[in-house]
């Protein structure tokens, strides 16, 4: 691996993650209900085109267009099959924009959760969980990513089957779970334990955190919560979304501007994350935002309530 993430760490302070994908992607004609990974083989370069409009912005990583490639969520779709077709390709595509740049860009194998419950809520055995994601790294391994990056997880079981798979590969990995309005994922797990349970798991992922959500200073408190049990050399992610998300009559929309983006990134940075980028409905504007207001807004103190609300608003 020519970098690492702790390699960028220590040259600028922070590492400036990239926005979302789906969102470029609809931008570019992407319907809904369409496979996204799909367009990983039929339409490489608007792949692409998403990718080189954040690394403009000045991201530092990218994630692959994967985030649904797991045999369980393409088997909706009858597509259980291109598993490794479509996660190489998507490796590969982010790997080349990556390679094309003159700096370094680390590219990150993205493993959404599989949209299934695991026993005893539901029908899906740990093993099975494991294996597809084993799979799903090994093919995403075969396209040239650096690491791994579990994200938007629920369930700490899930998380670890993720985990699990990622390191079957012998490739680092970083993590991170999605936290409702009241701190807690989907299946209640608080920050400080999601973050135990990573710290915890054999190998530990090199970073750890938050992304999704329900707006940003949602994610600025969840990220508030996991600071307060790391160590020095612990790696926090904050991916949050962009405002909160607008159901209206052509899908759903989110709020944040380019403003309100950099003012939470750097809130995250003042709590202690380190590698800091946007998720649901973060464009490259958005994002470049956010890399030059956290390049010339020096660093402040740890923010408390009242800062967060100061410049986030309540909700």
């Amino acid at each position: 691996m020519p970098h690492t993430i702790q390699q960028i760490l220590s040259d600028k302070g922070y590492l400036l993650a990239d926005g979302a994908m789906g969102t470029g992607l609809m931008a570019l004609g992407l319907k809904r209900g369409e496979v996204a990974e799909s367009w990983n083989v039929n339409h490489p370069d608007r792949i692409a085109s998403v990718h080189d409009s954040f690394i403009d912005a000045g991201a530092d990583l990218i994630l692959t267009n994967s985030f649904g490639g797991n045999r369980f969520i393409l088997d909706r779709y009858e597509l259980a099959d291109q598993v490794q077709a479509y996660n190489e390709a998507a490796a590969k595509v982010s790997r080349r924009c990556a390679d094309e740049t003159g700096r370094p860009i680390l590219v990150c194998g993205s493993m959404g959760p599989t949209g299934q419950l695991l026993k005893p809520l539901g029908k899906l055995t740990v093993e099975e969980a494991e294996e597809a994601y084993a799979e799903q790294a090994a093919a995403l391994a075969s396209g040239g990513v650096d690491y791994f990056w579990v994200e938007t997880m629920s369930s700490l079981d899930e998380m670890a089957a993720a985990m699990k798979g990622a390191a079957s590969t012998r490739l680092p990995f970083a993590a991170t779970m999605s936290f409702d309005s009241k701190g807690r994922t989907m299946m209640g797990t608080t920050p400080e334990a999601a973050l135990e349970a990573a710290k915890t798991f054999d190998p530990a992922p090199v970073a750890f955190g938050a992304n999704c959500g329900s707006n940003p200073k949602q994610l600025v408190e969840v990220i508030l919560k996991i600071v307060q049990s790391v160590s020095s050399n612990d790696i926090v992610i904050a991916k949050g979304n962009c405002g909160t998300p607008r159901l209206g009559a052509e899908g759903i929309s989110y709020d944040g501007t380019p403003e309100i983006m950099a003012d939470y990134a750097c809130l995250v940075r003042d709590a202690g994350a380190h590698i800091i980028g946007g998720c649901c409905g973060t464009s490259a504007d958005h994002l470049r935002a956010i890399g030059e207001t956290l390049a010339a807004r020096p660093r402040g103190q740890i923010p408390d309530q009242a800062k967060v609300v100061e410049l986030l608003g309540e909700e």
